[in-house]
């Protein structure tokens, strides 16, 4: 996965998909960048209360249904979890298709596959900083 070639085909179905507002690209960008501290492991799972506060999205309204509609719309699979304890499960998709042959799933509007996890080593991850409890799973990538 190609962190910076990812982002820029997100940027380009931003511009395309008129259905996108603020609030969706916003929480998109945060569940890709906790699918980034995973290693682009799929699935994954979030914290609601993280994911939030990454994407500054303060209802759960809205939280809720952007997910929604990003999982209607194909660019992520969303399997939420009804406990407390449990995170949701997200599934991201590789935007560029030459150079994945996953599942295949995601000819929609997104039209990516989803990504094999490619894992050498994690030297690009930090350790948490001291003082944030907030972010139990949150590491800063360099």
């Amino acid at each position: 996965m190609n962190y910076i070639q990812h982002m820029n085909l997100w940027f380009a179905k931003i511009y395309e998909d008129s259905r996108l507002h603020t609030t969706h690209i916003a929480l998109y960008v945060a569940v890709f960048q906790f699918w980034n501290l995973n290693r682009f492991q799929n699935p994954f799972t979030i914290s609601r209360e993280e994911v939030m506060r990454l994407s500054k999205i303060g209802s759960k309204n809205t939280y809720t249904r952007c997910l929604k509609d990003l999982h209607e719309w194909e660019y992520l699979i969303y399997e939420p979890s009804f406990s407390p304890l449990v995170g949701s499960k997200i599934h991201l998709y590789n935007f560029d298709n030459a150079g994945d042959t996953g599942n295949g799933k995601g000819d929609g509007n997104a039209g990516g596959q989803l990504v094999r996890p490619y894992i050498k080593h994690n030297k690009h991850l930090k350790h948490k900083k001291q003082g944030d409890e907030n972010f139990k799973n949150y590491e800063e990538p360099l």
